[in-house]
């Protein structure tokens, strides 16, 4: 059995300054919201955040990012976030963007231990300056090296006590490959149940990757709110 947390403070307690945090999620769609929530509390600063993008300006990683608690961001989408923009422009932020499928394939490379892998995403771009390239069969392709994080911050609709996750449908998007490439995964999730009460064959996250569990109800807002006239 995991320790299952009753305190989102305690939870990430030993979430250091400098640390590279893995936070799932894609727009606000399972992102581990009261985690983020911990940390924006905690103050801890000087971190490298490896996401799809960093939230909107008043929720998720964009909390993070308007305390200035993030010195690197890594991820694909710049998105809705004119904090974001602001900060890139001004030189405040290092940012790092990757091509989207890049970025899923480096995290889940680092949770497979694969150290890197070839692809043809970013082949003659800036993407590729600094870069080793070779060629399979007549293609070229780019070096690209894998994702690991210190801590991994991870989003499930139900678990058990073991630490077997399941995500809830579109809200699985980057939460499996970041579970499995942190030393340590912290997993909130709206239901945590008994050892045996779910199905093996509908488990998205085995257990082995799981180190904390806490049990979180979501707000669950909506990034673009689009209705008829």
């Amino acid at each position: 059995m995991k320790q299952v947390y009753t305190s989102y403070s305690e939870a990430v307690a030993d979430i250091h300054d400098g640390a590279t945090l893995m936070v799932g999620g894609f727009g606000l769609c399972g992102i581990p919201e009261k985690l983020i929530l911990a940390l924006v509390d905690k103050g801890v600063k000087n971190l490298t955040v490896i996401s799809n993008n960093c939230g909107v300006d008043d929720w998720g990683l964009g909390l993070l990012l308007q305390n200035k608690q993030i010195d690197r961001m890594i991820g694909s989408y710049v998105g809705e976030n004119k904090e974001f923009e602001r900060q890139v422009l001004s030189g405040e932020l290092e940012v790092e963007l990757v091509p989207q499928g890049t970025l899923a394939e480096k995290i889940r490379a680092g949770g497979a231990g694969i150290p890197a892998f070839y692809t043809p995403a970013g082949v003659g771009t800036p993407v590729a300056e600094g870069k080793e390239t070779r060629t399979f069969n007549g293609k070229e392709y780019l070096l690209e090296e894998a994702f690991t994080a210190d801590f991994s911050l991870v989003r499930a609709w139900k678990a058990d006590k073991m630490g077997n996750l399941i995500y809830n449908k579109t809200a699985q998007n980057f939460n499996p490959m970041i579970a499995a490439a942190g030393k340590v995964t912290i997993a909130e999730a709206e239901e945590i149940v008994e050892i045996g009460d779910i199905n093996p064959q509908e488990v998205h996250t085995p257990s082995i990757y799981v180190q904390r569990l806490i049990q979180a109800e979501q707000e669950k807002r909506i990034e673009r709110r689009t209705v008829k006239a």
